[in-house]
């Protein structure tokens, strides 16, 4: 009887068709939308920082009102949250040993506090995802962090300290930088859902190769803590929105707020096609005047919400930056906005 069992088994199995392979984006997909914040030691994309001390930066992060965030989300109806670890100042929102030793810097700017996990911790008890950023090089403004990873902006006219060459494939500081990330990986592991890695305006001089350090190390890196976190690098501002490479699970899809309906309209399909790949349609765009920046939304809910339900009924997902204050705290403003596009995806 077993032996006629296990045959009509196999026959069905020959016979009847396969459920498909979940995908790594399955989540993304079903999130539909969620929240950034550029929780930083200086305005984003700035030189600023140096007059912030560790101990200030310490302080800032210790008082950090995590339940407060946290609540102000689960308000929201947002999926996930796309949480900074640092950004130019050479600040960092938790503690990295291989950072230190590397860099030298005394005493830390990485935060003794891991606001990443107690993040992590607090938005899985309301089902929300967390997903972090980092840029791709070395913080732009901190000048001995640069030197002692071994970075160099890739063109004239960027980041250059004065008599500084230009880039190149930086292999030393592409070994440093992935040690750096793996041990941030194996840290929190399985509570990382996802990597935003900005400014990967190098690729072919820094990654696009075949022997290491590539795309496929720096990948490696990434998912060190865990192989289901889903990553995306990020070109800059493109629209129609690119997968960047195959190793993205995720399009990038940063987007300025004015190109955000032009970027929406271009877009196929949930799958964009990079080197015989299909990668997620992500679009990330911002709700205030700019990245991290606005004292009230820029555009009414209703066209919000409109783009919303856009790149959804295409299959995609998109996530709005908002500000956030020192204390942890979205604007309240930005929470309502955010509350009306929940409001509308979950009764659609």
């Amino acid at each position: 009887m077993k032996r006629l069992a296990l045959a009509v088994a196999c026959l069905l199995g020959a016979i009847l068709p396969t459920a498909p392979a979940a995908e790594p984006t399955d989540w993304l997909h079903h999130a539909r939308w969620g929240v950034m914040t550029h929780y930083l030691g200086a305005p984003p994309s700035s030189a600023g920082g140096a007059e912030l001390t560790a101990e200030m930066w310490n302080r800032q992060v210790d008082a950090f009102d995590v339940g407060g965030l946290v609540d102000q989300l689960a308000s929201t109806g947002a999926g996930y949250l796309l949480f900074t670890i640092g950004q130019n100042s050479g600040h960092y929102c938790a503690p990295n040993a291989t950072y230190d030793k590397i860099v030298g810097t005394s005493p830390s700017k990485c935060s003794r506090r891991d606001l990443v996990a107690d993040l992590a911790k607090a938005l899985k008890a309301k089902d929300i995802a967390l997903m972090v950023y980092l840029p791709s090089g070395a913080p732009a403004a901190d000048p001995l962090a640069r030197k002692m990873l071994g970075w160099r902006w890739g063109r004239p006219g960027g980041w250059q300290l004065p008599g500084e060459p230009v880039g190149g494939r930086l292999v030393e500081f592409q070994r440093n930088w992935e040690a750096v990330i793996r041990e941030w990986s194996l840290r929190w592991g399985k509570d990382l859902a996802g990597w935003w890695i900005d400014g990967c305006y190098f690729a072919d001089e820094m990654y696009r190769f075949d022997d290491e350090p590539n795309f496929a190390s720096f990948t490696g890196a990434l998912k060190a803590g865990n192989p289901e976190a889903i990553v995306a690098f990020n070109p800059g501002v493109r629209v129609p929105v690119v997968a960047h490479t195959r190793y993205d699970d995720y399009a990038a899809g940063e987007v300025d707020l004015p190109k955000l309906a032009k970027a929406i309209e271009s877009c196929p399909g949930r799958w964009l096609e990079c080197e015989g790949s299909n990668v997620q349609l992500h679009i990330l765009s911002f709700l205030g005047t700019s990245w991290c920046r606005g004292d009230r939304p820029a555009l009414p809910d209703e066209e919000i919400v409109a783009y919303t339900k856009s790149v959804a009924d295409k299959g995609g997902a998109i996530t709005y930056d908002v500000p956030i204050q020192t204390t942890g705290l979205i604007p309240q403003a930005f929470v309502e906005q955010l509350r009306a596009v929940g409001q509308a995806m979950t009764v659609r």
